[in-house]
């Protein structure tokens, strides 16, 4: 049974590795080409209004669709802001309180060949947006 249970886990992982690498490709396209610079100098003025520093936006972006994308955005902004910058915990607080939505639904829903997701993508990028912005304001009561 164990060897057999094996056998199907392998068979699963060989089935969601197209759906993993088309996600990664999408997330460095995004990146690399601008957009997320444009999105982010965008939406600032918005962000500003209700209290979010624009530097969180592209793990707000990001989350949703790669946790390794997310991990790594945190690691770069580190680097960048120090550990102990606001924004910083902002971000970290945000890794550990959002879900990678589209990941989850296309290795999962993938994976047993589900292609009427209904109400998945919806309520999770509502979790995704409340945790979001949780996050900020919950780090600004602590620590601003």
């Amino acid at each position: 049974m164990f060897v057999e249970g094996a056998k199907e886990g392998f068979d699963v992982a060989v089935t969601i590795i197209p759906y993993l690498i088309a996600i990664l490709f999408a997330i460095g396209m995004f990146r690399a080409s601008g957009a997320m610079d444009f999105l982010v100098n965008a939406l600032d003025p918005v962000l500003g209004a209700i209290g979010v520093p624009a530097e969180v936006l592209p793990m707000g972006i990001v989350r949703p669709l790669t946790g390794s994308g997310s991990a790594g955005l945190v690691a770069d902004m580190i680097n960048q802001y120090g550990e102990d910058s606001l924004v910083v915990k902002m971000v970290a607080t945000m890794f550990g309180s959002t879900e990678t939505t589209f990941y989850v639904i296309a290795v999962y829903f993938g994976a047993v060949n589900i292609r009427d997701t209904r109400h998945a993508v919806p309520a999770g990028l509502f979790a995704d947006f409340v945790g979001f912005l949780a996050s900020v304001y919950v780090v600004q009561l602590l620590f601003g």
